[in-house]
């Protein structure tokens, strides 16, 4: 099933109106709870009065908690924005500069460079985009608002515990409006349970340590079951006449050697070695679009953020570090997804054409979105607000007619 697209931000707005209402008499209320729980997370008091005391709650990140882009983006658009030539030749360059310390991370986690690197490039574009929110105030938010509470008040107290102990300055504890953080964005609960000093600094430090955030993601993926020298599957050609709905399905594991007497093959039209290891058939478009079996390594990608277009972004990125090239199957659209140069040319062409589409940074945020719209309207087009190839090329056309 294709993924919905977001909804018009103007109706998510309005939604949260109520929450906006009784947040600023609820809030004050809702930490002194929170006061009252800290010390059961043995979190001092002194802590607790430093770091919340004066919080202000960010509304905001209540409408983001349902709306997230690996749910509700379709794949072509998810993967083009993701894997693109641009992030390749950064992946590589950065693989080449962290070289002497991705093969220390392999040797000890035995977790492959491009493994690592390409979590990197996706998480945080290689450093550059941590996130801007405060992860006290986001977490506090959640934790009093909305949906998971109890989820996020555990995130929010361990993060507490991680200033307490010094391993992130409070003034650079900055990320996601879910509370991720760092170089390879991981939730506080992630960081106390696999972060390591990789550096030797006596401090856990994802967010000014490279090779403390990089070793670990190794850890992370190696207690998720990360096999050595494996792959995490390969792009595959189904028969004719294939019983995909069936068969289909990444927990529906069958050994290779079954695979291969269904007649399925790599997409190079190559065999497939037969085998006893276990492999699921994924089909992120349906049958006409791209398909792979995936391996335990696929399962450990999709553990790091539960959703199987992330974890094919960060699996095809790593091929592509690696040297290898895009999927030989096209996406079943007529109206493919942009990478990220083609995302500020459109943010650029609006901005021209007297659109305000916000800075032209390749992310398509609301304000984008709403920009998109206002020309597809009057280009007589369904005001979705997406970005895709279509409307590039009649920017393009307005923009050298204008």
């Amino acid at each position: 099933m294709i993924p919905r697209r977001f909804p018009a931000w103007s109706l998510l707005c309005a939604a949260l109106l109520p929450f906006h209402a009784d947040a600023q008499e609820s809030f004050p209320r809702c930490l002194e709870e929170l006061r009252g729980m800290a010390a059961t997370h043995d979190i001092a008091p002194p802590t607790f009065e430093q770091h919340v005391a004066r919080l202000e709650p960010d509304m905001a990140v209540i409408g983001l908690l349902d709306y997230q882009p690996e749910f509700h983006t379709p794949i072509w658009d998810y993967l083009a924005g993701l894997v693109d030539d641009e992030r390749v030749a950064d992946g590589r360059a950065m693989a080449v500069q962290w070289a002497g310390t991705l093969q220390d991370i392999e040797a000890r986690y035995g977790v492959d460079p491009a493994t690592v690197v390409a979590v990197w490039g996706v998480e945080s574009n290689f450093g550059r985009n941590f996130g801007k929110r405060p992860l006290l105030v986001s977490l506090a938010t959640l934790s009093c608002f909305g949906r998971r509470q109890d989820y996020f008040r555990g995130e929010f107290f361990t993060a507490l515990k991680i200033l307490e102990d010094g391993h992130v300055a409070p003034e650079r504890l900055a990320g996601s409006w879910a509370g991720a953080f760092g170089h390879t964005q991981f939730m506080p609960s992630t960081f106390r349970r696999v972060a390591v000093d990789f550096d030797g600094d006596g401090r856990r430090d994802l967010i000014d340590s490279i090779p403390d955030a990089l070793a670990s993601t190794a850890n992370f993926l190696r207690e998720a079951g990360w096999q050595t020298g494996r792959p995490w599957g390969f792009e595959v050609a189904l028969p004719p006449d294939f019983d995909a709905a069936g068969l289909a399905g990444r927990r529906n594991k069958r050994p290779l050697s079954e695979w291969v007497a269904l007649g399925v093959r790599r997409a190079d039209g190559s065999a497939i070695e037969p085998g006893a290891e276990a492999a699921g058939l994924l089909l992120p478009a349906g049958e006409q679009g791209p398909a792979f079996l995936v391996l335990r390594n696929f399962d450990a990608l999709y553990s790091y953020n539960a959703a199987e277009s992330y974890a094919l972004a960060i699996a095809h990125l790593s091929d592509r570090l690696r040297g290898g090239e895009p999927f030989r199957t096209s996406w079943p659209t007529d109206d493919p997804g942009l990478s990220r140069a083609e995302r500020r040319e459109v943010q650029t062409l609006l901005s021209q054409l007297g659109y305000d589409a916000g800075e032209a940074d390749g992310a398509l945020g609301a304000r984008s979105r709403a920009a998109v719209q206002q020309f597809q309207r009057g280009q007589g087009l369904d005001p979705d607000g997406r970005a895709g190839r279509r409307v590039l090329e009649l920017l393009r056309k307005a923009y050298a007619e204008r």
